[in-house]
């Protein structure tokens, strides 16, 4: 393929992701409205399992084809880019307060899914049946969200009234733009990758940084629109949720499609994953503390960030 097609196609997949983002908020703020349930929640449930979509695919589809180290990289890369990049800009632009009773359960299981994965992995292999613990902590997360989401909608007295055409017309937005989000993300990633692997760079660093990076973009995509929206709650929520469902959800089923276990690489275990749980921590820690994010973190969470990319490709 000539190099301007791939270029070609890279700008329209940034289109459709930037387009798509715009279209799947607005989709996911009337859900909020017209149900009544917290903002915060939908972001972390509804948004973020549509948003985590191209992770689970392409960590999937890599093990199947064989590029497990792409697919492991891609899997714990993702959730710390969404840490050290995304939430990062979120509160550089918008630092918010978070309530106490939505917010601790939910940064308490992301660490704990991120503490348990490294242990989990800590042989080089992560089995079937031990990958169920993490199922188990994605169904308290689950239990969680549904629980709020039942409290949220009881304590709503006024429900925004919607015609049933209206209603449509905001699903099938809703609908439409995570699709567009999810197409235009696999066109920067098989191009993007495609270009660095000509330039020689390994798929384990791909899997944590180009990759994890391209299939972080519907995070990125709905942050970005959250900040121009002011929907910093929505915003953080996408966020946890995303990282919970990454953390719980892909390797294990990574590890069930490639035979029962799946190969981790050494740099997973000695750099991938710390550097993971160390960013959780710097993110968390604080607003589980002093209910409330600042801006001094987006500059630990971005040092690091950055350091730890640095630390890989040079």
């Amino acid at each position: 393929m000539e190099v301007w097609v791939a270029v070609l196609l890279f700008l329209l997949g940034l289109v459709l992701i930037i387009k798509g983002g715009d279209w799947f908020l607005s989709g996911a703020v009337w859900i909020a409205e017209a149900t009544g349930i917290p903002r915060f929640i939908i972001g972390a449930t509804v948004v973020s399992l549509a948003t985590t979509l191209p992770e689970l695919t392409v960590s999937i589809t890599g093990v199947l084809q064989g590029e497990v180290d792409m697919a492991v990289g891609n899997a714990v890369g993702s959730v710390t880019a969404n840490l050290g990049l995304i939430l990062g800009v979120s509160l550089v632009c918008i630092p918010s307060a978070v309530r106490r009773e939505q917010f601790e359960l939910k940064a308490f299981l992301m660490v704990c899914s991120a503490a348990m994965l490294m242990i989990l992995c800590r042989g080089g292999v992560l089995r079937e049946l031990p990958g169920l613990l993490l199922f188990l902590i994605f169904g308290v997360y689950l239990w969680s969200n549904l629980r709020d989401a039942r409290s949220g909608m009881a304590g709503q007295s006024e429900k925004q009234a919607l015609s049933k055409r209206k209603m449509l017309e905001k699903l099938v937005l809703f609908a439409v733009g995570i699709a567009a989000i999810v197409a235009g993300s696999r066109l920067l990633i098989d191009y993007g990758s495609e270009l660095a692997l000509l330039m020689g760079v390994p798929s384990s660093i791909i899997g944590v940084t180009m990759v994890a990076v391209g299939t972080s973009l519907p995070e990125l995509v709905t942050t970005l629109t959250a900040i121009a929206k002011k929907e910093a709650s929505m915003s953080v929520g996408n966020i946890i949720g995303a990282n919970v469902i990454d953390l719980t959800m892909i390797l294990p089923a990574c590890a069930a499609v490639s035979g029962g276990q799946l190969a981790i690489g050494g740099q997973t275990i000695s750099m991938d994953l710390p550097a993971c749980l160390l960013l959780c921590c710097i993110a968390v820690l604080p607003p589980m503390l002093m209910e409330r994010f600042y801006r001094w973190q987006w500059v630990l969470l971005l040092v690091f960030y950055g350091g730890y990319v640095v630390t890989l490709v040079t």
